[in-house]
């Protein structure tokens, strides 16, 4: 099962991600290849700068790609290979393609209130007042048509957000 984590920016889609591989081994993460500095902290990533992105485009290197904030993302065909669940953090707006490169794809959709958003923003120090203030705007956007979603409310203790994570990574029952 492919699994696609996605909400606005802060809301801790790596923090519970990271949980939940604590807890399930058998869980595999992809690694996203994203123009953007690797030492620009946060998630574990391939950083790369545009041109290389690019020649991996090229290339067919990507299951999924996408752009958002200015930089390119990139789900590594690579990434996807073996056994058990695969989860990535993805984007509301690359659910379409996401949808259509993995027929099977479950997505959980993570959300917190603006100003727990807003605080986690500030706190991890890459973004300006005028790019949190533009993030938030962003936050409520809806999920594409006809993408549905489990949706997690990430705005307590880090271990009930794992744990809710956890719950929806479960298979569907019949």
């Amino acid at each position: 099962m492919i699994f696609a984590v996605v909400g606005p920016s802060g809301v801790g889609k790596d923090t519970l991600i990271a949980g939940a591989l604590r807890v399930r081994p058998d869980l595999r993460l992809v690694r996203r290849v994203i123009t953007r500095p690797t030492e620009a902290g946060g998630e574990a990533f391939d950083g790369v700068v545009e041109a290389e992105f690019a020649r991996r485009k090229a290339r067919g290197d990507f299951a999924l790609d996408w752009q958002a904030h200015g930089l390119s993302y990139g789900i590594p065909k690579s990434e996807l290979a073996g056994p058990g669940d695969v989860i990535f953090n993805g984007s509301r707006l690359a659910l379409p393609a996401a949808r259509a490169a993995f027929p099977d794809l479950r997505v959980i959709l993570v959300t917190a209130p603006d100003a727990v958003l807003a605080a986690r923003l500030a706190a991890r120090g890459r973004e300006t007042t005028t790019d949190i203030a533009a993030r938030l705007s962003r936050a409520a956007y809806a999920l594409p048509e006809g993408i549905s979603a489990i949706t997690i409310v990430n705005d307590a203790a880090v271990e009930d957000g794992v744990a809710a994570l956890l719950a929806a990574l479960q298979p569907v029952r019949a």
